[in-house]
């Protein structure tokens, strides 16, 4: 958040940026395990429970600048360390009319199919990974017009890091899984965004969830709404950003190619312009690599 106002406030150089706080996540149900029951280790995100204390967290986090609000559904805490759902149902939907009071949106990690039932219920903007998703619950998300960020990059780099080599070995079933949900959740005509849960993989490289997309059954030009037009609707920037044309923000990107034809041509920027001023031309982009 720090880092965005000094954008804003142009101490700093940077991208237009639309922010969380940590997790709001289950006590218990998050973090480093395996430590002496009376270690307090702490955690990479906001631990709540119950009415009193949700609704103090989602309104402290909105305090200090969150522009979403972002909740675990589920997560690794199983009796035998399996993914299992983590907040009630009431739990999320009192995040989710808190957040509302003040116009903002919550989005859920949510990988289990319980974990997204509970989450779709409550009324959140979208469901981040939904790996377990089944046409049962992927037909109640596009009933109730909630998205899906499936992060097809990060579990395919994490298998990956892990020793699979991709094109070579047979693809592991977690990946097989992965295919067939995001298949599945395509036919049932659930909105898709993009975003590739990029820090797993190298910044920079974002183009790499884009072609994963494609790669797993959308077309080239769905894959490009999903990043721009789409991406802008499901989070309430679509009066100033999201296409061209006139009164919007000029934030534009100018590659080599036809990306609507071969996603890969989005690799080959040429030109950034933010708020119709250009910030990255070809020949510093590399120094400025990050900024896409």
């Amino acid at each position: 958040m720090g880092v965005k106002q000094a954008i804003e406030k142009g101490i700093i150089p940077g991208p237009r940026m639309l922010v969380a706080g940590p997790a709001i996540v289950a006590t218990g149900s998050y973090g480093p395990k395996g430590f002496a029951p009376h270690v307090d280790v702490p955690q990479g995100a906001d631990e709540a429970d119950g009415h009193d204390n949700l609704i103090k967290v989602v309104r402290e986090q909105m305090g200090k600048g969150a522009d979403v609000v972002k909740v675990y559904a589920d997560y690794r805490w199983g009796l035998r360390g399996e993914a299992r759902a983590t907040f009630s149902l009431e739990e999320l939907q009192l995040m989710v009319k808190t957040a509302a009071s003040s116009g903002r949106s919550v989005v859920a990690h949510a990988g289990t199919a319980e974990g997204m039932r509970r989450a779709i219920l409550a009324g959140v903007v979208s469901i981040e990974h939904g790996d377990a998703g089944t046409p049962e619950i992927f037909k109640l998300m596009a009933e109730k017009g909630v998205a899906l960020c499936p992060t097809l990059a990060a579990g395919d780099a994490i298998l990956q890091y892990r020793g699979w080599r991709k094109g070579v070995d047979p693809d592991p079933e977690r990946i097989v899984q992965k295919r067939q949900s995001f298949r599945q959740a395509l036919d049932a005509g659930v909105i898709i965004v993009a975003g590739g849960d990029v820090g797993v993989f190298t910044h920079g490289d974002n183009a790499r969830e884009l072609e994963m997309m494609v790669e797993y059954g959308m077309k080239p030009v769905e894959v490009l709404k999903s990043a721009t037009s789409v991406n802008a609707r499901v989070f309430g920037l679509d009066s100033q950003l999201g296409a061209i044309r006139p009164g919007l923000l000029a934030d534009l990107i100018v590659v080599d190619g036809k990306p609507d034809q071969n996603i890969s041509d989005l690799r080959n920027i040429r030109l950034v312009m933010k708020e119709g001023t250009i910030v990255i031309e070809k020949k510093t982009f590399t120094a400025w690599r990050w900024f896409y």
